[in-house]
């Protein structure tokens, strides 16, 4: 999983490093279409993805707006997963589901290129290490171990007596307001009553189960796949509609008749 697309040769040239060390890996792309620099994005889309993958596979994860700097580079297993990423959060949501058994920094040159770029770290340092643990090298082989490690402020709701505080965390890319708000969160607030919904004083007049149960052109909110709550206009994009993106205040509130 990348920021660096697919027009240039940046994930080709990772993709070709990873299979020189570890021809027999099976590649699968997350996506290489993360926001130029968006760490908080990529941690999202991980920890959406990750847990559907077969228990032992290798994640590599560079979207690192620090490359070349003195940020460490880090090789983690968690969940009965392992992960290569620049130190900078980027596993901050994973490590909050599956808290890591071992966290090592990338430091041992065996496992790395001869010669590291300071703008292509990714296929110098990351890739490498990566096909290194997939062709069964031991963690504890690329560097010492680390006992802490960068993770990001991710926001989390706010619970109060009738009503419930978010803020959208991505808009995917059907212009859906993808927000922070968990079922878990909602269910208590709610508690089955009746409940009104807003996302930057803007009113979604329904909560349904599934888009197709809103009218075409409609706003709703419902939650999606990676079971947070998100605003969606059936046919179109709610984004684009209501001009929200990222951090934009979303509110859950039990409605007067039902407090």
């Amino acid at each position: 999983m990348t920021d660096f697309g697919t027009r240039d040769h940046y994930a080709g040239a990772m993709r070709g490093v990873a299979l020189g060390i570890c021809p027999d890996a099976t590649l699968a792309d997350i996506t290489h279409d993360i926001a130029p620099q968006d760490v908080l994005g990529s941690a999202l889309e991980l920890a959406a993805v990750f847990k559907y993958f077969p228990q032992g596979t290798v994640f590599l994860c560079v979207v690192d707006p620090g490359v070349g700097t003195a940020r460490r580079g880090i090789a983690a297993e968690a969940g009965g997963y392992t992960f290569v990423a620049p130190d900078n959060g980027l596993l901050t949501l994973v490590f909050k589901e599956c808290p890591p058994t071992r966290v090592v920094e990338l430091t041992e040159p065996r496992y790395a290129r001869p010669i590291i770029s300071r703008t292509f770290e990714g296929r110098d340092r990351f890739a490498p290490a990566a096909a290194w643990l997939a062709a069964g090298t031991d963690l504890g082989a690329l560097g010492p171990p680390l006992t802490d490690w960068q993770l990001l402020d991710v926001p989390e709701p706010r619970v109060e007596a009738s009503q419930l505080s978010g803020v959208v965390l991505r808009v995917d890319r059907f212009g859906n307001l993808v927000t922070n708000i968990d079922r878990r969160s909602f269910d208590h607030v709610t508690g089955g009553k009746r409940i009104a919904v807003e996302a930057a004083g803007h009113r979604v007049p329904n909560v349904v189960e599934t888009y197709g149960d809103a009218k075409p052109g409609s706003m709703c909110a419902l939650f999606g796949s990676s079971d947070r709550l998100e605003i969606a206009m059936t046919g179109g994009s709610a984004a684009e509609c209501l001009r929200l993106t990222r951090g934009a205040p979303v509110i859950v509130r039990l409605k007067p008749d039902a407090a």
